[in-house]
């Protein structure tokens, strides 16, 4: 099988797989006091301090979580219910085009207001700054990385503006950790995924600045300065820790593979004959991720019949209990629900290579070609 699906998850490092294995033998817990917690203890400060360090970050602003989930989720949640305690701002501002994991506990939460996007997804900076002058914002969320089509947004710009109106910004930074330089980020909170860089899946880190006023959403014993409570996984923290190094020390060279891939898959595309397609990544995106609509095709048949040929990518659209959606990343792009269900997402990652874009453009044109006749016939029974 040829894998091409990291922005998915990524192979785990053998370094981090080694370090793991190791941490998995203190039997502490970390908040014990004798000398069993006290070790497993400090594997986790040493691990947070290493973590801190890659991203350029004092040591005690990193809360350690289970995933990049559950960080946007403390992150929006703690952040607006500070806000509203306080008798701060009420309105959350964030584009539509947003991770399920931003998306959906704003919305939870009630009174969103959202902020428009170009036609490539980048957002439109205009109108953020009505939108922060017209309402009193709690919170404003702009992801530093699309998951879907690698758009990189100007959090530098929106940072300015939110911190001119004195309003906390959240950034998904998930997609963007070991490509870009998340770390430089002036933003009120930052979420990170282990398991993106080649660390275990169920870690996270969230970057609180320290100023920030966030709210817990999971207490119970005052665990990570008081931020999430529970017993820290102490070796998917440390093996973590390890991965998040590896990719800060290795991003520079990492990206420079990553765009080499793109550029193959790119002109290979261009180079076959009579095969319709449509980029929805822009050219300066992330160089990772690349969304590709096929008109005509469903893009969870031709996903399936790839995966059948020994090719794994995405798709773009979410499938929820067996009924295919459009990628709602594409829909606030400007993108007809057709187009948006024949999105694909191929997403590389360290382990990837050149022989692995010629095995999917070797087999591309045939499943492409399958998938539109299936459509054909779908809609000719249909009517």
């Amino acid at each position: 099988m040829v894998y091409l699906d990291h922005a998915a998850t990524t192979d785990l490092r053998p370094e981090a797989r080694e370090v793991w294995l190791a941490a998995a033998a203190v039997t502490g817990n970390p908040s014990s006091l004798h000398r069993a917690g006290r070790d497993a203890r400090r594997l986790v400060e040493e691990s947070r301090e290493r973590a801190a360090a890659a991203l350029g970050v004092p040591p005690a602003s990193l809360v350690f979580t289970s995933g990049g989930t559950e960080s946007d989720n403390l992150a929006i949640v703690g952040t607006v219910a500070a806000q509203r305690d306080s008798g701060g701002g009420r309105t959350i501002l964030l584009p539509r085009t947003e991770h399920k994991a931003v998306l959906e506990p704003a919305e939870a939460l009630g009174d969103v207001e959202w902020i428009e996007v170009h036609a490539d997804g980048r957002v439109r900076l205009d109108h953020l700054q009505e939108l922060l002058r017209d309402y009193d914002p709690a919170l404003v969320c702009v992801m530093a990385v699309n998951n879907e089509t690698g758009v990189v947004q100007p959090i530098a710009e929106v940072a300015d503006l939110c911190r001119a109106a004195g309003v906390p910004l959240h950034v998904d930074a998930v997609q963007a950790l070991g490509v870009i330089r998340p770390d430089g980020v002036d933003a009120t909170t930052v979420a990170f995924s282990a398991h993106k860089v080649g660390g275990p899946m169920g870690v996270g880190l969230l970057r609180v600045l320290g100023s920030a006023e966030v709210r817990p959403i999971v207490r119970g014993g005052g665990h990570e300065s008081g931020l999430r409570a529970g017993t820290p996984d102490v070796a998917g923290i440390h093996a973590a820790a390890v991965a998040v190094e590896l990719a800060a020390a290795e991003q520079a060279a990492h990206a420079e593979h990553l765009a080499s891939l793109r550029e193959a898959l790119l002109s290979g595309l261009a180079a076959l004959p009579d095969l319709r397609y449509d980029v929805n990544s822009p050219n300066d995106g992330a160089p990772g991720i690349v969304n590709v609509g096929f008109p005509g095709c469903e893009s969870d048949a031709l996903m399936m019949l790839l995966d059948a040929a020994g090719i794994e990518v995405s798709t773009g659209s979410a499938c929820t209990v067996g009924i295919p959606r459009p990628s709602h990343v594409l829909l606030a792009m400007g993108r007809s629900a057709a187009d948006a269900r024949s999105a694909l997402r191929v997403s590389f990652g360290r382990t990837s290579t050149r022989e692995d874009v010629d095995a999917l453009l070797a087999v591309l044109p045939d499943a492409v070609a399958r998938a539109r006749r299936a459509g054909q016939l779908a809609v000719a029974g249909g009517a």
